[in-house]
């Protein structure tokens, strides 16, 4: 079965409605060299093993975060992994591949 499509437990964000929020904590969870490709205004890039495996490094649980991937997979599953640990997370649904907005280079 593959995990990625288990249902996200926690809230959701259609990634096109990004823009919408003024001053958002966004956390980018892919690669470097995916993140260099193009990402959204004010993300902050933390590949998602380094953000699972030291999430205290990069997040204080009274804040709220929204976490991006490329198409939502690796967000979802940080998402569950986080929400369980106690963190106030949302999931970006369909990800910056689904953002039509302008990315930054």
């Amino acid at each position: 079965m593959f995990n990625f499509l288990k249902k996200v437990e926690g809230k959701v964000i259609n990634v096109n409605e990004i823009d919408n929020l003024l001053e958002i904590n966004l956390i980018d969870i892919r690669e470097p060299y995916e993140y260099k490709g193009g990402s959204i205004r004010n993300s902050k890039n933390v590949p998602m093993q380094n953000l699972i495996t030291n999430p205290d490094k990069y997040l204080i649980k009274d804040k709220t975060y929204y976490i991006i991937c490329q198409s939502g997979g690796r967000s979802a599953r940080t998402v569950n992994h986080l929400k369980k640990q106690g963190y106030d997370v949302v999931n970006v649904i369909g990800g910056i591949g689904s953002y039509v907005g302008t990315k930054r280079k």
